[in-house]
């Protein structure tokens, strides 16, 4: 068995560090990075907005790595006065570590669906909500909050950039070495390396390996891209990827 993960940096390389530990080959190959987002220099004045049980969305752990140092070179902190809450365990305990309050999670999957069944957002209306994540991304948090009454704004706290690869020579490697498990954890991530990989190589290589995918949804996007061997880890964090590997 040989691992190819690409998550980006740093928790593809934890995770293939931790593999490695375990006795596994693995391999890092990030599809995409990340750089600062164009909506940081409004955060403070954004959160100062908000009014008492206000809500405030971390979407990923990268927007909280992102945010919390422009709120601490403005002089300005995580207001105590506001509701928290993350789109999983390992975002939650950033935001916590970044703003020592109290963060909301869901306790099963990392995603929109499983965020918005908890009990305090069933009744939202008149609230103000602000979503800190990345460009781009899924619409359906922010969609639903409105329809249910909330005033939804965004921060993009950060930009993932596609990580250039040659597609015939960098899937030459990957089958010369044997890869046949993959570690996808975003549709975007997904399409990428389908479409990053030449028809020759997709044929005979990339669609023969096992993906291993932290959703239903991700796994249905594999299936009509024409995997056949997928598996659904149990959570989005690496924990739950190493799990899904042993």
């Amino acid at each position: 068995m040989t691992i190819l993960v690409t998550r980006p940096s740093p928790a593809g390389e934890q995770l293939v560090t931790r593999l490695r530990k375990l006795g596994y080959n693995a391999w890092h190959s990030p599809l995409i990075e990340f750089s600062p987002g164009r909506d940081l220099a409004g955060l403070p004045a954004q959160l100062q907005a908000l009014r008492a049980d206000d809500f405030v969305f971390a979407l990923s752990q990268h927007a909280v790595r992102y945010a919390d140092p422009v709120l601490a070179r403005s002089g300005t902190c995580w207001p105590p006065h506001l509701t928290y809450y993350a789109i999983g365990r390992t975002t939650a305990l950033a935001l916590h570590q970044a703003s020592a309050r109290h963060v909301t999670y869901p306790p099963a999957r990392e995603t929109s669906e499983t965020l918005l069944q908890l009990p305090g957002l069933q009744n939202v209306s008149g609230k103000r909500a602000l979503l800190l994540r990345g460009n781009g991304g899924r619409e359906l948090l922010g969609k639903t909050l409105t329809e249910r009454g909330a005033q939804v704004t965004y921060c993009e706290c950060y930009q993932r950039r596609e990580v250039h690869y040659d597609g015939l020579e960098q899937s030459r490697h990957w089958q010369q070495v044997g890869i046949d498990k993959l570690v996808i954890t975003s549709g975007e991530m997904l399409q990428r390396i389908y479409t990053l990989v030449p028809d020759y190589y997709r044929a005979s290589w990339l669609l023969s390996c096992q993906v291993i995918v932290v959703s239903e949804r991700l796994a249905e996007q594999a299936r009509q891209l024409g995997w056949r061997d997928i598996r659904v880890a149990d959570n989005a964090d690496n924990d739950a990827l190493v799990r899904a590997l042993q």
